[in-house]
């Protein structure tokens, strides 16, 4: 692949310019794909300020810079003009401690949290794993409290907690978040599956939606629509709503720990999710509307239903 005189001066220009450049699709608010959201995730654990590259508006870079690093993929991670990676060697390099270092931060806390997972949710687990032989369980936890179970190879840089005969394996990041959280196994009309709980975390109470319809009326509460575009488009969002998709979850959690917030998607279902995350993350009025919108428009305008 080769590489234009021009556009490798663009890139020497960017590098010169900025400590760290990551070359990414989106930006670091909004990344748009996987690998590129699992860099900037890593990276804003240490970094309050880095720059980013969207390659998606400028074809030229994002080919030019695979040629530049001899490095076929994106995202790419540069420190002081010397190519670092991809978004796994940046979360190697972070599990490990060398991004800290290369950052001149302090090294990660490598204390493995204390943790309790419930008799249900350990039979749970036990019959999932049962023939994931060499693969350990990992939980990687956000800063938004959003969380993730997945199977994969253990790392000798796991920060590993132990709990009810079992290992669960985190991140520097993800065991910090995870101290006092207790995992537990439950069963909703949504189905089954694990669920953890924070210490201090408040429970999600639930909303009707005429009680909603109350709330909104008397400006005593804030609505936050959950679906994507295309959910909404089935069925408006109600004109009070803030749309999450637009304003992105960082927005909304600078609003007051004591904002009586709610919840809504188009059946209900996925809005809990959410706002148990709100509630993890220390707020004290959290509700979810039930029935979401469907439940709204059967109320209020039955011939607004999707057929």
């Amino acid at each position: 692949m080769s590489l234009d005189t021009a556009t490798r001066e663009r890139i020497e220009t960017l590098l010169k310019s900025h400590r760290v450049v990551l070359f990414m699709k989106g930006n670091r608010h909004a990344p748009a794909c996987g690998f590129s959201a699992a860099a900037t995730n890593t990276l804003n654990e240490l970094l309050p300020e880095y720059h980013t590259v969207n390659v998606l508006e400028d074809p030229e870079i994002r080919e030019g810079i695979k040629a530049y690093g001899d490095w076929p993929t994106i995202p790419q991670l540069y420190v002081e003009g010397e190519l670092v990676g991809g978004a796994d060697i940046i979360r190697q390099m972070y599990g490990s401690g060398e991004l800290h270092a290369l950052f001149g931060v302090a090294a990660p806390d490598r204390t493995p949290p204390e943790i309790t997972i419930t008799d249900a949710a350990a039979k749970a687990i036990r019959e999932g794993t049962a023939n994931a032989q060499g693969l350990a369980l990992h939980l990687e936890i956000g800063p938004d409290h959003s969380a993730g179970f997945q199977l994969a190879p253990a790392s000798e840089h796991d920060i590993v907690a132990h709990a009810n005969g079992l290992e669960v394996h985190f991140d520097p990041a993800s065991a910090q978040r995870a101290k006092g959280i207790v995992i537990d196994w439950v069963s909703t009309v949504q189905g089954e599956g694990l669920s953890l709980k924070f210490p201090g975390a408040q429970e999600v109470k639930s909303l009707t939606v005429q009680e909603l319809q109350q709330r909104l009326a008397a400006g005593s509460i804030t609505l936050v629509d959950v679906r994507p575009a295309a959910s909404r488009a089935e069925l408006s969002p109600l004109p009070q709503a803030r749309i999450l998709e637009d304003e992105g979850y960082e927005a909304l959690a600078t609003l007051p720990r004591d904002t009586a917030l709610a919840f809504i998607c188009q059946r209900g279902i996925s809005s809990q999710g959410v706002a148990e995350r709100f509630a993890a993350h220390g707020f004290s009025d959290v509700y979810n509307v039930a029935g979401g919108m469907m439940a709204w428009a059967a109320q209020t305008d039955p011939g607004a239903l999707p057929h």
